[in-house]
């Protein structure tokens, strides 16, 4: 991976962007973990927030922080080169956990799954087996609290999301968009292909660390009967 080719820029007047492209690799996405337990570590005092993504991380910063005539680019930008260098040196995977999820693929709970199967011209059995024997990395949280995108799904169950969303999609379903897959952590609006559901709750306000799933986390979904989802 070429470190040198990213871009950065600002974000408004309290935030930039460190860029390195639109596109999902598990090896940037390594070394954007890496650089975001880094800054983590360092704790500056001006950095408000620290956003990981795909293929890039944000810093928001208190902009009251710097004196009137501070280059906040300057200094976001030496921040970082830092905390890159620094970051390139250590393994993001050694703190990753393997979560396991129990995921209900009845018919009942997913409204897609026969779908996506005649699409693959796959049985139902073989389309649990291709989700359920990856381990995903979970790339990022987005979309909603505690909704992490996590990739890849096997190419022969990779299908586009609606082109028109539903208004509502139930709690803990699981869905499939393209090569990502991922797992609604509330009902709300939403067009992935969903091919399960489960019961385990992904965002808890109340807790110190509320998304229960963290970027650079594994996660491994096992299949179960829908008398165990219902019990």
């Amino acid at each position: 991976m070429n470190l040198s080719a990213y871009e950065l820029y600002a974000c408004g007047d309290h935030a930039y962007t460190l860029d390195f492209g639109q596109q999902i690799d598990a090896e940037i996405n390594h070394f954007i973990i890496s650089l975001f337990h880094q800054l983590q570590k360092e704790a500056h005092p001006y950095v408000l927030d620290i956003i990981p993504a795909y293929s890039s991380i944000t810093i928001v910063y208190d902009a009251l922080s710097f004196s009137v005539n501070a280059d906040t680019a300057i200094i976001i930008r030496q921040c970082l080169t830092d905390a890159m260098l620094k970051a390139g040196k250590t393994n993001a995977d050694s703190s990753t956990r393997t979560v396991r999820i129990p995921v209900c693929y009845h018919p009942s709970l997913a409204p897609d799954l026969e779908t996506v199967c005649h699409y693959h011209q796959i049985d139902i059995d073989t389309l649990i087996a291709l989700h359920t024997r990856k381990t995903y990395r979970v790339f990022m949280n987005g979309f909603l609290p505690g909704f992490a995108y996590m990739g890849s799904v096997d190419e022969r169950i990779a299908t586009a999301r609606h082109m028109t969303p539903r208004k509502m999609v139930p709690e803990g379903s699981v869905g499939i968009a393209g090569e990502q897959t991922g797992i609604y952590p509330f009902a709300s609006p939403g067009g992935w292909q969903l091919i399960g559901r489960t019961a385990v709750k992904l965002f808890d306000p109340s807790s110190t660390t509320p998304c229960m799933l963290q970027p650079g986390d594994e996660v491994q979904f096992y299949s179960i009967p829908i008398e165990h989802f219902k019990a």
